[in-house]
């Protein structure tokens, strides 16, 4: 049997310690997840679950270093078998000129046939769900516009984008659902546009037919991706603005030529603006991009530099600027507070008699008795809401310090606080029911709260497929998908992450470090997303609007690059 030589040795060390580092996080994801699904508390004390840990973290990294190399010997037979154009797998026999003049054909019009599946495959579910989902702060958002009355809550872009066109339709027409369903359509020619670039994309790339088959009607009939595609709520659009993102960075990190191209570095600058015009936390993750993209390409540093001060200065001055046309109140907290409320909150119902009297009287000052009660331990919101943020703004510094030395006497509590809200997004087996018992306008939340579904005022729901409608309906409200083996990891946030995760690891045990930089958006933005109210699908949809994408990354070829 042949020794290793040193290098061997040290490649096999460190491909053991990137799949050791993977699978420990994977193992204490399922086992917390578990423990926080069944008890709603992590007892980061016990021994017998550090050693479980230890256990199952062995077991997954010899799984996980196999699949390795049943990817390795997939990835090789496929670029051995490859066949010349034009050619079938036959030795010998040649593909039909028919054939091969309608594949060559459809990757010329490779954008214009992505679009038009794509729109023709959401086209019976919009018929369905007629005007589309306006949900998630939609009536929020198109009453500001209404009133004339601002804040900076929610997006101004998407404010004025959903609730002008609703306004706008409904004094031209009369009618409110035309106006959201005239919303829903020019959102899905956006977001068909932006899948129909990622396939240009792949082609150039020279991603095989099949990945981009696969990833055209995935995109077009997966039911996570039409929601969201149909939905009010600015997910989509953020997320279409990503992916953009993302494209650009691969093109980055494994073409010298972005640099050189205006289109290239136009498209970086205007994804970028988009995706933190459309949330707050993508303006944060993009901060936080630059200085990882400037050690990364420290050839073009300057270049760098300023592409992304153009992207942050071109997002700084639309809102600015909207916030100053419209007179937008802010002032509002608790969205960047929410993991901090809801701690002292579980804090207070959990163990009340660590705060003195002193300490009882600051924290009614910003939250009362009525707010503390309502506390539930998977949704920020019904504590959130009540949060007093004038009270807060005249002294932070003195509620900073109650919330600082409770934690300090209470640091399980604290963490396990903020495990509840979050766990949806690394635990695969979760079930979504953050929202469970909710009433909103036209139904209850029983045993499950994936997807709003809701046709919020001033619009009605007017199906005109109802058999379909109710397909969609049983996949928004009831958790029989979220409890299917397998198929409920196809619905899973937690799953979806992890995948992507393994993917990572992969590549980067390959060193392919020259295409992992989308990678780095859809990290930063995960890790924001753990800091929010709660664990709704909506909050990661980039795991599923991406997932084409990254499996053509796993495909790439660097001669091909």
């Amino acid at each position: 049997m042949r020794e290793m030589g040193t290098e061997e040795r040290k490649e096999e060390k460190r491909s053991f310690l990137i799949a050791g580092f993977f699978s420990f996080l994977f193992a204490a994801a399922l086992l917390f997840g578990a423990r926080l699904d069944s008890v709603e508390n992590v007892d980061v004390r016990d021994w017998r679950l550090w050693a479980s840990i230890l256990v199952l973290t062995a077991v997954f990294t010899a799984l996980v270093r196999l699949l390795w190399r049943l990817f390795d010997l997939a990835q090789t037979k496929v670029a051995a078998g490859k066949t010349k154009a034009g050619e079938k797998a036959f030795p010998g026999k040649r593909m039909p000129d028919k054939i091969a003049h309608v594949l060559e054909w459809t990757d010329r019009h490779i954008v214009l046939l992505s679009f038009v599946v794509l729109f023709l495959c959401w086209l019976p579910v919009f018929l369905a769900v007629y005007p589309g989902f306006f949900v998630y702060d939609a009536q929020d958002e198109y009453v500001q516009v209404a009133s004339r009355t601002f804040s900076t809550h929610h997006p101004l872009v998407h404010v004025l984008l959903l609730g002008g066109m609703v306004c706008g339709v409904h004094k031209l027409t009369g009618s409110y659902n035309l106006g959201i369903a005239c919303y829903t359509v020019l959102q899905m020619a956006v977001v068909a546009g932006g899948f129909a670039f990622l396939f240009w994309y792949l082609r150039e790339r020279r991603i095989s037919r099949g990945i981009r088959l696969f990833g055209l009607f995935y995109l077009g009939l997966f039911p996570t991706v039409v929601m969201f595609t149909l939905c009010s709520a600015k997910d989509a659009l953020f997320t279409t603005a990503l992916l953009l993102l993302m494209i650009c960075l691969l093109e980055m990190g494994a073409q010298e030529r972005f640099f050189t191209s205006r289109g290239w570095r136009l498209l970086f600058v205007l994804s970028g603006m988009a995706m933190m015009l459309f949330r707050n936390n993508g303006f944060y993750a993009f901060l936080v991009m630059i200085p990882f993209l400037l050690f990364l390409q420290k050839k073009q540093w300057r270049q760098i530099l300023f592409l992304t001060a153009c992207a942050v200065a071109g997002c700084l001055f639309v809102n600015v600027g909207l916030k100053t046309a419209l007179h937008a109140q802010s002032g509002e907290y608790q969205e960047i507070l929410t993991v901090p409320i809801q701690q002292m909150a579980r804090t207070y119902k959990y163990a009340p008699e660590v705060f003195t009297p002193e300490d009882r009287e600051i924290l009614y000052e910003v939250l009362s008795k009525e707010a503390l009660s309502l506390y539930t331990p998977r949704l920020s919101d019904p504590v959130k809401y009540r949060f007093d943020n004038a009270a807060f703004a005249e002294d932070k510094a003195k509620y900073g310090s109650l919330w600082l030395r409770t934690g300090m006497k209470k640091p399980l509590i604290y963490l396990n606080a903020w495990f509840m809200t979050s766990y949806g997004f690394w635990y695969p087996d979760t079930v979504i029911n953050v929202y469970g018992g909710n009433t909103v306008f036209t139904f209850t939340y029983k045993d499950n709260s994936y997807f709003g579904y809701e046709v919020e005022e001033p619009g009605v729901r007017e199906s005109k497929i109802p058999w379909l409608d109710e397909i969609y309906r049983r996949l928004s409200l009831e958790v029989w998908k979220e409890k299917a083996p397998v198929v409920s990891w196809l619905f899973s946030p937690g799953a979806m992450f992890w995948f992507i995760a393994f993917l990572f690891t992969w590549m980067l045990n390959r060193r392919r470090y020259e295409i992992m930089y989308p990678f780095l958006p859809v990290f930063l933005l995960w890790l924001t997303v753990l800091l929010g109210p709660t664990y709704l699908p909506r909050y990661v949809l980039f795991l599923w609007y991406g997932l084409p994408l990254f499996l053509g990354m796993a495909a790439m070829k660097r001669h091909l690059l």
